[in-house]
C-alpha cells in the first residue's frame, strides 16, 4: 500500500462534555467525520469544526449515530426500520445544510458507536442505513469496518465503499472490534499505536488482543477524538506512515 486516510470523530464537544481537541485533529487528519448531532456535538459546535475543517481542506464526513445523546451512542438500540432510516437520512440532510451554510460539503458517511458495530454484523439495520444515504444521495461513500457486513450490502446497492481499521482499538480474531466494556479494548500508546498501523498499512494485518494476525484491508485509519491522548496517537501514527513511505491521503475527494 503506498496511501492511506487517516481520520478522526470531530464536532462532539458541548460546553459541559468537551472530548477532544478539533482544532488539532484538523491539523493532522486527512477526513473528518462530523457528528450530526444525536449522539454529541450541538449545532453551533459542530458548524464551527465543519468551517474549520473546509479552512483546512479536510474532506467531511457525516458521522450519524443511535438517537441516544446520553450514552454517547455507545448503547446498541433495536429500532425499527422505519425509524432508523428516517434518523438518518434526518442526521445526513442536518450535516449537510450546515457544511453548505460554511462553503463545504459531505463527501462520506460513517456510522457512529453502537450503530456502527451494529451493522458490522446485521444486515436488517445494515439496509436501513444503506436505504436512507442512497435516498440523500447514492453519491456519497461509505466508510465501514473492514469486513463488516454493511459493507457488501452497500456495495450490492450500488453505494462506494470504503474499508476502515482503528488506531486505538483492540481487534479481536474475527476482525471485530474489542467491546469497550473489556480491559485493554481501547489503546493510549502512541508509539505502540503507530508500530500497529504501519504494519498493517505495510503487510495487512493487525495484531489481536489474543496474539495473533488478523488479515484487515483498510483505506482509512481512525483515529477516535474523545481517546485520551488522541492528537499524540494521530500525529505520531501520521509520522511513522510517512517515515515508512505510505503517503497519507483522503480517499474520498471533495465534491
Amino acid at each position: 500500500m503506498t496511501s492511506i486516510d487517516l481520520n478522526s470523530d470531530l464536532g462532539e464537544n458541548v460546553a459541559d462534555r468537551i472530548v477532544s481537541d478539533d482544532a488539532s485533529m484538523l491539523r493532522l487528519v486527512t477526513s473528518a467525520n462530523v457528528s450530526c448531532g444525536f449522539h454529541a456535538g450541538s449545532p453551533e459546535g459542530i458548524r464551527e469544526t465543519l468551517a474549520a475543517a473546509v479552512e483546512g481542506g479536510v474532506v467531511i464526513g457525516a458521522h450519524p449515530a443511535y438517537r441516544d445523546y446520553e450514552n454517547f451512542g455507545r448503547t446498541r438500540l433495536d429500532v425499527d426500520s422505519a425509524t432508523l432510516q428516517a434518523h438518518v437520512e434526518y442526521q445526513l440532510g442536518a450535516l449537510m445544510g450546515l457544511a453548505a451554510a460554511v462553503g463545504g460539503t459531505v463527501s462520506y458517511v460513517k456510522p457512529h458507536g453502537a450503530l456502527y458495530n451494529t451493522i458490522a454484523r446485521d444486515e436488517r439495520q445494515s439496509k436501513d442505513v444503506v436505504a436512507a444515504i442512497r435516498a440523500i444521495d447514492p453519491s456519497l461513500v461509505l466508510l465501514g469496518l473492514s469486513g463488516g457486513v454493511v459493507l457488501d450490502v452497500a456495495e450490492r446497492a450500488g453505494l462506494a465503499v470504503a474499508a476502515e481499521a482503528f488506531a486505538d482499538r483492540a481487534y479481536q480474531p474475527d476482525g471485530q472490534l474489542v467491546s469497550r466494556t473489556e480491559a485493554g479494548a481501547v489503546l493510549h500508546d502512541p508509539a505502540a499505536v503507530a508500530e500497529r498501523m504501519v504494519r498493517l498499512a505495510a503487510d495487512g494485518v493487525i495484531r489481536a488482543i489474543d496474539g495473533t494476525d488478523v488479515p484487515v484491508v483498510a483505506q482509512s485509519i481512525c483515529v477516535h477524538g474523545d481517546s485520551p491522548g488522541s492528537v499524540a496517537m494521530a500525529a505520531e501514527t501520521k509520522r511513522m506512515l510517512q517515515d515508512a513511505g505510505i503517503t497519507i491521503a483522503p480517499f474520498a475527494g471533495s465534491r
